[in-house]
């Protein structure tokens, strides 16, 4: 009972905003240290107090998993960013030996970990992931779009061109001249990267009804498709944040009927 407890008491520690607030420190302190590891004047200089502070960090880390571990149990797994922490720092304590050198990159993770510690962040990724579904149709109706749109700019714009210069048609062949190819100019024609003076404009001045191809393409998929996309993860992150402020609600009024519970206990003994 009194082991019990404890670990109660070490989990409410560990709850305290100062707790998570000094853990969001550390990672933005470790994400300074491993940036500067990528420079040379400072590693010449500092390497050794660089690569100490970094493994007094992961030590820290290490101790907070660890604490969480023994206050929680098997309840530590129930959570889904607890169990993100584990992987993160867990991938930083592999040792990064030869053929696993990449290892060393991968310990900027860490950073991510600030996603968990910030509740703002959590509605994020929770917001984006619970769009995911909804999203999977949206790609549907996207691809189906970009292939029909890819074919019939392959077959409109990529074959033979008689009134081509050859730099023109080295271009056309360049962006349209497969399907692969298509699609991948499509593609950065709905980002709006240089798509009128880098493709739609040069592509007009042979085909001079083109813009009748590519104004509904643009207009389908970057101000409908995109837009319907950022409707679906607003809509998600405004769930998210109803049910995480549903929850803290059911928490609070859980707290005051146990303390009423426990004032009536005590005014009946009296």
């Amino acid at each position: 009972m009194a082991d019990q407890t404890f670990r109660t008491r070490m989990a409410d520690f560990l709850d305290r905003p100062q707790v998570r607030n000094f853990i969001i420190g550390v990672i933005i302190f470790n994400a300074i240290i491993l940036g500067l590891e990528t420079s040379d004047v400072v590693m010449a200089r500092y390497s050794g107090l660089i690569y100490a502070l970094d493994r007094l960090c992961l030590g820290i880390f290490v101790a907070e998993i660890a604490l969480k571990l023994f206050a929680l149990g098997l309840r530590f797994f129930r959570n889904g960013w607890n169990i993100f922490d584990f992987i993160i720092v867990g991938i930083a304590l592999v040792p990064a030996g030869q053929g696993l050198a990449v290892l060393r990159a991968l310990r900027i993770l860490r950073v991510l970990r600030v996603v968990s510690g910030v509740p703002s962040l959590r509605r994020v990724v929770e917001g984006l992931l619970t769009a995911l579904p909804g999203m999977g149709s949206v790609f549907l109706l996207m691809s189906i779009i970009f292939y029909i749109g890819a074919v019939m700019a392959t077959k409109l714009f990529g074959g033979p061109c008689p009134t081509c210069t050859p730099d023109q048609a080295a271009n056309f062949q360049e962006w349209f001249g497969s399907l692969g190819q298509s699609l991948y100019s499509l593609f950065q024609i709905m980002t709006l990267e240089s798509w009128s003076m880098g493709i739609v404009r040069p592509v007009q001045e042979v085909y001079p009804y083109a813009w009748m191809f590519f104004v509904p393409f643009i207009m389908v998929t970057t101000f409908a498709v995109v837009n319907l996309i950022v409707g679906l993860v607003v809509n998600s992150m405004q769930d998210a944040h109803s049910e995480e402020s549903n929850a803290a609600t059911d928490k609070y009024r859980d707290e005051v009927l146990e303390r009423l519970k426990v004032i009536e206990e005590r005014l009946e003994k009296r």
